[in-house]
């Protein structure tokens, strides 16, 4: 039996909401405590690590630098390719009143999925028994 098109588009909605309310989710749970890292903050390592790799006599020494800049250089990529979490943000307030709807999610399970109250707010998703 072939699928309707009203059925495939509800899965491709399906999907879309999925995706972007893990990407926001996974954004929220990355996030750490403390003084953010920055891509300036970063260069500014890595440029202070360079000056101290030329002037290492200690082979070991210089290697165990040359790692540490290498990991810095692919922290610096992965915050460069990151999305923005204002963007991931905006697609989870998008599509998370009709996913809790459909799956049952209610707002104090956000709230201990680390969602603050404020954009839960904005995505229609009430304090209560259901998001419905």
């Amino acid at each position: 039996m072939a699928m309707t098109p009203e059925h495939k588009e509800a899965l491709a909605q399906g999907r879309r909401e999925s995706r972007a309310i893990k990407a926001y989710l996974k954004a929220l749970s990355s996030k750490r405590p403390g003084r953010p890292v920055t891509p300036e903050s970063l260069k500014a390592r890595i440029e202070a690590l360079e000056q101290k790799i030329e002037d290492a006599d200690d082979p070991l020494k210089k290697v165990d630098l040359v790692q540490q800049k290498l990991d810095l250089e692919a922290r610096l990529e992965e915050l460069s390719s990151a999305e923005d979490l204002a963007t991931l943000e905006q697609g989870f307030i998008e599509y998370a009143k009709s996913y809790s709807e459909r799956k049952g999610i209610t707002w104090a399970a956000w709230r201990e999925a680390g969602v603050p109250a404020s954009v839960l707010k904005k995505a229609g998703i009430p304090r209560g028994r259901t998001a419905a």
